[in-house]
């Protein structure tokens, strides 16, 4: 869990992160490399040794909900093949109409848009996104998706990618820009969306 909300972490960071040692957190972390959740990366950090960095591989991401992935893949396949592909963006846009209604009575009480995108990160999280919030010294604001639930069916259909900038745009409100800056779908470890009011 720590690996999937961090990234790529040291043993000392994971240790520092989980309160233990670092040699606690290295002894963990070399058995889940065992088992071929987590694998190490060396990097040159100045001088001396390089440090070893530990991060999820895919069959780690794999442990993680994905929604009844294998099922969802074959019935939009299916939906595909079937009826076309117009039909099921059809299905994509009635989804993301039902996503924004949702999620439009739970934004409507908060006053600015620091807060929407905080209740937001809260919203999908709760659906299982691992969101987070963060504010940049800009004044920007950074949403970060370090879990993709329906990460099997994006691949299948990158539909459900825009209907999620969609949604982000409509319910956020008029002059805001948003911008991914990280995608999952281009191997980043997370998705991750720059969100700030346009500048008059």
């Amino acid at each position: 869990m720590t690996l999937k909300m961090n990234g790529a972490m040291t043993s000392a960071q994971m240790g520092e992160r989980l309160k233990t040692t670092a040699e606690g957190a290295r002894q963990h972390l070399t058995r889940l490399t065992e088992e071929g959740l987590v694998s190490e990366e060396r990097r040159a950090e100045g001088r001396g040794r390089p440090a070893v960095y530990w991060s999820l591989t895919q069959k780690g991401h794999d442990r993680f909900p994905d929604a009844h992935s294998d099922l969802a893949v074959d019935l939009l396949d299916s939906i595909q093949k079937t009826i076309g592909p117009e039909a099921l963006d059809k299905i994509i846009s009635l989804r993301g109409a039902r996503t924004q209604e949702r999620y439009r009575g739970e934004l409507q009480q908060c006053a600015s848009l620091a807060e929407r995108v905080e209740r937001l990160a809260q919203l999908r999280s709760a659906e299982g996104y691992m969101s987070a919030m963060e504010e940049e010294a800009d004044g920007s604001l950074i949403l970060f998706e370090n879990h993709c639930p329906i990460c099997a069916a994006a691949r299948l259909c990158q539909g459900f990618c825009r209907s999620e900038i969609e949604t982000f745009n409509a319910l956020l409100g008029p002059g805001v820009e948003i911008e991914r800056i990280e995608h999952i779908l281009s191997d980043a470890r997370r998705c991750a969306y720059r969100i700030r009011e346009q500048k008059a």
